[in-house]
């Protein structure tokens, strides 16, 4: 589990494309988190009209089905065609792809403003998720190559907190524009055309000799012809595919949870999320502060911070531990994702970023899609979601002892070495 070291070749922080290019500025990771931020659009926008949808289309056959399917077909699609736009992008150029999906989402996105079918509805959604794999992975993968060092590791925490605040204001926003109808939120799609004269004026394609070579892949300044990480990616992927289930199913079960205490108001469990953002936001802020102790002690900390989590929520017998269980959580899940975002950019040289990088959304997106399937199967073999959540808890403590362990072992390595 021990990550490569980040290459010293050139200053921490410094980003280069080629010599008639300036130097990647905050400017530049602005544009790029904003970017990051389209595909949490689609996650949460339509939640709070879910309702309405299915009273528009209620006389359509299993739309009880159907209707939730709208909100997460995306993070299926993302699950599976990331890999592929991953590929592409090592293939034919990062930002060309980029734009073509900027198009796509706004297409997609909107189309629900005039399509009459559900059907419609539901492929449109498949559109977006396409497109959502593309800007990801590409958004990702450019942070990757215009900036090293502490600016990288700092920029890739920042799309977890970015993330954490658009989804919250997303919702919000939602909700708002619901008030006018279900068709309203899906205008907000044309954000994809607003960034696109944007990106296509401030962003540059990188080139290998230029953003990759010595900045801080794997250490490989031949990287060029070495094979292509892929045992190193894999058991980073299985991680993520892992922590994924734990970063969703608390949130996403949250309400249930409260109701089976026998708390039901809205507001008291908008409040218990809230305060799960907040921490969200906290863990990926510590983050800068925590990487220097390495991956192993970064791991070990998010995981235990999510295994109390799921310990407490699944335990508590009133508000108060309720809303303990998803400050803990949301602590350990923000700082999960830059984490394993950093440990993975630290194996792949720049041809491989796009591969590696569409490898890992395929397994979090899909970790997202499969989590309530393992609720639910937990629940019926355990007997209460309550349960089920403990049961979760208990491997993710697991997970954190493992990690622990392995920076256990790092450390004692080092003072021997």
């Amino acid at each position: 589990m021990n990550p490569c070291t980040i290459s010293d070749a050139k200053v921490a922080g410094e980003a280069t494309a080629s010599p008639a290019k300036s130097a990647a500025t905050y400017r530049h990771a602005l544009v790029l988190l904003l970017g990051s931020c389209l595909p949490i659009m689609a996650a949460v926008l339509i939640a709070p009209v879910l309702p309405q949808i299915m009273r528009q289309f209620a006389g359509v056959a299993h739309a009880d089905v159907l209707v939730p399917l709208a909100l997460t077909v995306p993070a299926l699609v993302v699950g599976l065609a990331s890999p592929f736009a991953g590929s592409i992008v090592d293939r034919t150029g990062r930002k060309r792809l980029l734009l073509a999906g900027l198009v796509l989402y706004s297409a997609c996105g909107t189309a629900p403003l005039y399509v009459e079918s559900l059907a419609a509805v539901i492929a449109s959604r498949v559109g977006v998720g396409i497109a959502e794999a593309v800007i990801m992975t590409v958004c990702t993968s450019l942070i990757a190559d215009y900036f090293s060092g502490a600016l990288r590791e700092r920029y890739l925490a920042q799309q977890t907190i970015w993330a954490s605040i658009s989804a919250t204001l997303f919702f919000g926003v939602g909700g708002a524009l619901g008030e006018m109808g279900w068709r309203a939120p899906f205008w907000l799609y044309f954000a994809g055309l607003l960034l696109l004269p944007v990106m296509a004026l401030m962003l540059w394609e990188p080139q290998a000799d230029d953003a990759a070579h010595g900045q801080g892949g794997s250490g490989h300044p031949d990287g060029a012809g070495r094979p292509f990480p892929a045992r190193a990616v894999a058991g980073i992927c299985a991680i993520t595919f892992g922590g994924a289930i734990a970063f969703y199913t608390l949130p996403v079960h949250l309400g249930f949870l409260m109701n089976g205490i026998g708390i039901v108001s809205p507001a008291s469990i908008g409040m218990a999320a809230a305060l799960g953002s907040v921490a969200n936001v906290a863990g990926a802020v510590s983050f800068r502060r925590l990487s220097a102790r390495g991956v192993p002690a970064s791991l070990a900390i998010a995981f235990a911070a999510l295994g109390a989590g799921f310990l407490v929520a699944a335990s508590a017998d009133g508000y108060n531990a309720m809303l303990l269980g998803a400050v803990l959580h949301g602590y350990g899940s923000g700082l999960l994702v830059p984490t394993m975002l950093t440990w993975l950019m630290r194996q792949l040289q720049f041809e491989e970023r796009g591969r590696g990088t569409g490898m890992f959304m395929a397994s979090f997106f899909s970790g997202q899609f499969v989590c309530p399937l393992i609720v639910l199967a937990g629940g019926k073999a355990l007997g209460t979601m309550g349960a089920a959540m403990g049961a979760l808890g208990w491997l993710v403590v697991v997970a954190a002892a493992t990690a622990a362990a392995a920076a256990t072992g790092r450390v004692v390595a080092a003072r021997q070495a």
